[in-house]
């Protein structure tokens, strides 16, 4: 498989902490630009939450430690601003005052830099605490009391990031200078939250369990997550289970409900397994809830 060249020779600067600012620049090295990552003394809080997880997002990535409090550190730093394309941050915007960092400074400084804001929330919201799990809780997406299967909120943000990054360099290219590009992890929640938004994953939702074909069972020995939502997947689930499809309607009814939930409870993984190969069905099989 060929390597994504998109940004060869592009020169990214890092400051960004944490989950969403490495998750950035892995994908922006798999897009082939050229990732330094400036970590505090102490190193990054995400190398003590999951060494194995720190250690992926940062394949291909340079690391030097800086202590940015430090005249000395600020001048080293400043040295790789001046070869930087574009630099990610993810402070606070009054951390990044008190660093001379601020976007209006850096434009007055390097013209041709661009960079790329990692915040909580938009604008003046900004400066308010929060992590992925209270964005995620502002859109509802935190219906109960566990907490979220993933941070989507960060890994979100990663993506609006990187895509900011694509934004800018192809800015850089036209205009010939920088631009500045926030990017809110609150953003980020609220856009993968939209389907909740539209009732589309609610439980009266066709996605939130009202249609039958899109849900998650038991079975034998474990649990089926099927995902027969178009008609003729649909249709090829009935078929299968024993059941006729007079229109799409038929999967909104309790009888077909209970009638796919009893013939799952009678089959094992290997069984379902073999019915969605031969009859082209959208499932896959799962062992026992823990």
């Amino acid at each position: 498989m060929s390597k994504d060249t998109t940004l060869r020779g592009v020169r990214i600067l890092s400051l960004a902490l944490n989950l969403p600012g490495p998750a950035t620049l892995m994908r922006l090295v798999n897009m082939g630009a050229q990732c330094t990552k400036v970590n505090p003394p102490q190193g990054d809080p995400m190398a003590f939450y999951t060494a194995d997880g720190y250690s992926t997002l940062h394949q291909g990535v340079k690391e030097v430690s800086l202590d940015l409090k430090t005249p000395v550190d600020q001048q080293k730093l400043h040295k790789l601003l001046a070869k930087t394309d574009v630099l990610l941050t993810s402070f606070r915007p009054s951390a990044l005052k008190k660093l001379a960092l601020s976007w209006p400074s850096l434009q007055l400084q390097y013209p041709k830099l661009s960079c790329v804001s990692l915040v909580g929330a938009p604008g003046p919201l900004a400066e308010i605490p929060g992590h992925d799990l209270t964005y995620q809780a502002e859109v509802n997406l935190v219906p109960g009391m566990q907490l979220p299967a993933s941070l989507f909120a960060d890994m979100g943000g990663a993506l609006m990031a990187s895509e900011a990054v694509l934004k800018a360099t192809l800015k850089q290219s036209v205009k010939g200078r920088g631009s500045f590009h926030e990017v809110a992890l609150s953003d980020a929640a609220q856009w993968l939250a939209l389907p909740r938004h539209w009732g589309m994953t609610l439980p009266q939702g066709a996605v939130g369990g009202a249609h039958a074909g899109y849900k998650i069972y038991a079975c034998q020995n474990g649990r089926v997550a099927v995902a027969a939502l178009e008609p003729h997947f649909a249709k090829a689930l009935c078929d299968g289970v024993g059941l006729k499809m007079s229109s799409n309607q038929t999967m909104l009814t309790k009888k077909t409900h209970q009638s796919i939930a009893l013939f799952f409870a009678s089959q094992s993984r290997a069984q379902l397994d073999k019915l969605a190969h031969e009859k082209d069905i959208p499932l896959m099989t799962l062992p026992k809830a823990q």
